[in-house]
């Protein structure tokens, strides 16, 4: 897996420090792409070069029958550039450039023109339940290919159109916002985030870093709703999870479904949070998992300032659900188990 994020999530990979919000955003802290020729460098789009790029530390040598990414804003920047482009050139004379990398399954396509694939190639564009669906397609492809390996990916940026009409709406905060104070403002509106993260995914546990073993989807805007789902998915499991890494954001209107899966889960289930690291975007559950699958493999420890109750051993840390929310509506579970 790789993972390019507002964090140092790339290449040596630092969690406990803590890049800060600059002008109410956390853009993501890219690297110099030197696996990418520069004359293809120079033609991608933000998510493109990102996913590229978040694939160069596992692609080389790899084998795999097919790309599923999940996105809500890939695109939309340079959608938004042939649109402009369109008025000021009076449709005539337009770069192509803008145009081919508009829409959202820009990156799978490239993926795959890059590295020569010519399986099955999916995105799935369900706003905050892009990457769940993602997951949800790899996992019934491989009940019905065992063996295969797929490229699973959740990719977002901060497109300039959709930040503002966000920002209009009252999902962002309109304040300079201080990092060190992100889940204490009691305000209305959270920061926003981008990045991608990829993994390469099979049914096959030889050299597995972790197991997702469940994942569900909830579109409601009813605490009551919220909780019997939540419930009857911990109820499904069987065991307890050591660890909630839950999705609050800051946004003082959604705190209240945030009780509701905190309760659920009980005073001995640990909570930390993650949207301080990646900000807010559709797929930040993409982040969430490559966190959840570094701490299950021991290759990173859970950050102290990710910490938000309870103590994590992390030699008995076997089983983590993930909460995530967008936009009080989308709620997703996943859990995610030790190999």
């Amino acid at each position: 897996m790789g993972c390019i994020s507002p964090q140092q999530t790339f290449e040596p990979v630092d969690l406990e420090a803590l890049h800060p919000v600059k002008d109410n955003k956390l853009n993501a802290v890219e690297p110099s792409y030197k696996t990418i020729p520069a004359n293809q460098l120079r033609r991608m789009s933000k998510s493109v070069r990102m996913s590229i790029g978040a694939m160069s530390p596992f692609i080389t040598g790899l084998k795999f029958d097919g790309v599923i990414i999940g996105t809500a804003n890939a695109g939309m920047e340079e959608s938004g550039k042939f649109l402009d482009q369109l008025v000021e050139y009076d449709e005539d004379t337009l770069s192509p450039g803008n145009f081919v990398l508009s829409t959202s399954n820009a990156i799978a396509a490239q993926i795959s023109l890059m590295f020569g694939n010519t399986g099955y190639n999916n995105t799935h564009v369900a706003k905050g339940h892009a990457f769940e669906n993602a997951i949800l397609d790899a996992a019934m492809l491989l009940a019905e290919n065992p063996g295969s390996v797929f490229i699973l990916g959740g990719v977002d940026e901060i497109a300039s159109n959709n930040y503002l009409l966000d920002k209009q709406s009252g999902w962002f905060k309109s304040g300079i916002a201080d990092d060190h104070d992100f889940y204490e403002a009691n305000s209305p509106g959270t920061i926003p985030g981008e990045g991608a993260t990829l993994f390469t995914v099979s049914n096959l546990p030889a050299g597995a870093l972790a197991q997702v073993k469940a994942v569900q989807m909830i579109n409601t805007d009813s605490r009551e709703e919220l909780a019997e789902s939540v419930q009857q998915f911990i109820d499904r499991m069987p065991a307890k999870p050591n660890l909630l890494l839950s999705g609050e954001n800051g946004n003082s209107d959604t705190l209240p479904y945030i009780d509701v899966v905190e309760r659920i889960m009980g005073a001995d289930v640990a909570i930390a949070r993650f949207k301080h690291m990646s900000g807010e975007y559709p797929t930040a559950s993409a982040f969430a998992l490559w966190m959840a699958v570094k701490l299950l493999s021991g290759e990173a420890e859970l950050p102290s300032h990710a910490i938000k109750s309870g103590t994590v051993n992390a030699a008995d840390l076997n089983d983590i659900v993930i909460y995530n929310l967008h936009k009080g509506v989308q709620h997703s579970l996943i859990w995610v188990s030790k190999v």
